[in-house]
């Protein structure tokens, strides 16, 4: 059924190029709100006394749910790393289903940028926010690596070298798995299993943080023959797998406090997962991914087939629906086509309402549906390029199947 939506995808992804090659390569952001010293400053205040903090940060949350342009206001757009990741690979899967030269050209360009917006403060490859960060255990000030974004810049630089082979891009990933292997730090979290950190500074309990460093390892342990890899990789991997839940979904951490399950978190894990699977034949990971999905099409949709944020929402959201959502879920089911008849029957319906509602006349892509009307603010991060970068893996897929 996709194959008869191929044709639109392809003019999407076409007109979005035109509107990234006009618009920039700098955007606003989800964090813009807060990203600023005044925002942070109410933030914090909010995780530290929620009572009063809530008057601190309603103006901004007002803003949200109903001026989201005002964005502007609070903070200057930014380039941000993860977004240029998902460039990267979004123009070199463009590469491979048109034979273009130009299109290799575009994903090296996104490729150099990583290369000079990389976190100099350490010596291997990593990347982070360019903001400082308000986060519930205290503010990670910018330019500190996060687990949650340098793999995204490894599966870029690797996939890249895979098309043209320049050993440039074979350091750095040398670079990037040192770093996830060395800087990321690991605690011990029952039989056989750890946890890692989200920076190289905190106490880990993220589930998508030990996912994400296990799927990297392991693609780097093949890459490069290195054992010492696979047996970190191993560990986390067993962290993820038991905290899956009985139902089959995760938390977002294991701390007793972050204990949301969301849609596009809830994706990440199982998008490493599948990745590791098809590395390894891992059975366990077989068996995690077939509960995973279970919960994930029973709990995180609507009675319309449509992407749900939460399970159950942790706290008042002003928004229906997450263009970023729509990203995790395409990619997912790219990774997963075939094996699961009802996700990918959902996964058309998700493409088709992507397709029919969620298209600007300029190309790009609205960002959220609020509960009135919607955020129409363009954010790199949040998520034009996940969803140019899913569109074009989806078309890779399709391609090479035809």
């Amino acid at each position: 059924m996709i194959l008869t939506l191929v044709s639109e995808i392809e003019k999407s992804v076409d007109r979005f190029r035109g509107w990234l090659e006009e618009y920039g390569e700098t955007s606003c952001d989800h964090q813009t709100f807060f990203a600023s010293p005044v925002g942070g400053r109410a933030k914090a205040l909010y995780y530290r006394s929620p009572v009063i903090g809530t008057f601190a940060v309603a103006p901004f949350i007002f803003c949200e749910a109903f001026l989201p342009s005002a964005r502007h206001l609070f903070w200057k757009r930014q380039r941000l790393a993860i977004a240029d990741a998902h460039y990267a690979m979004g123009f070199a899967y463009l590469s491979l289903i048109t034979g273009k030269k130009e299109y290799l050209d575009q994903a090296v360009h996104f490729l150099n940028v990583l290369v000079e917006t990389r976190c100099y403060r350490f010596d291997r490859c990593c990347w982070g926010y360019p903001f400082d960060w308000v986060t519930r255990n205290g503010t990670i000030p910018a330019g500190t690596p996060l687990v949650s974004i340098t793999p995204y810049a490894y599966e870029a630089f690797l996939q890249v070298h895979q098309i043209d082979g320049n050993p440039k891009w074979l350091g750095i990933l040398r670079s990037i798995a040192e770093h996830i292997a060395e800087d990321i730090k690991d605690f011990e979290a029952g039989f056989g299993a750890s946890t890692c950190s989200y920076t190289p500074y905190d106490r880990g309990g993220v589930i998508n943080a030990s996912a994400y460093r296990s799927f990297l390892l392991t693609s780097a342990a093949r890459l490069f023959n290195e054992e010492r890899y696979m047996a970190i990789a191993e560990r986390n991997l067993k962290f993820v797998l038991q905290n899956q839940r009985p139902d089959g979904g995760w938390p977002y951490a294991v701390d007793g406090v972050r204990d949301f399950i969301d849609h596009f978190h809830t994706c990440f894990v199982l998008k490493a997962l599948v990745k590791i699977e098809q590395a390894t034949g891992c059975p366990e990971c077989r068996g995690a991914i077939e509960k995973g999905v279970e919960y994930y099409e029973k709990n995180l949709f609507d009675e319309r087939g449509l992407p749900k944020p939460f399970s159950k929402a942790p706290r008042l959201t002003v928004y229906r629906h997450e263009l970023y959502d729509y990203a995790e879920c395409i990619n997912l089911g790219v990774l997963l086509k075939g094996r699961f008849p009802q996700f990918d029957r959902t996964v058309v319906t998700v493409l088709e309402d992507l397709l029919a509602r969620w298209r600007k006349p300029d190309g790009s892509f609205r960002s959220r549906k609020l509960l009135l009307g919607w955020d129409n603010v363009p954010m790199h991060r949040w998520a034009q390029a996940q969803v140019f970068r899913s569109l074009c893996f989806l078309l890779n897929q399709e391609k090479r199947v035809s």
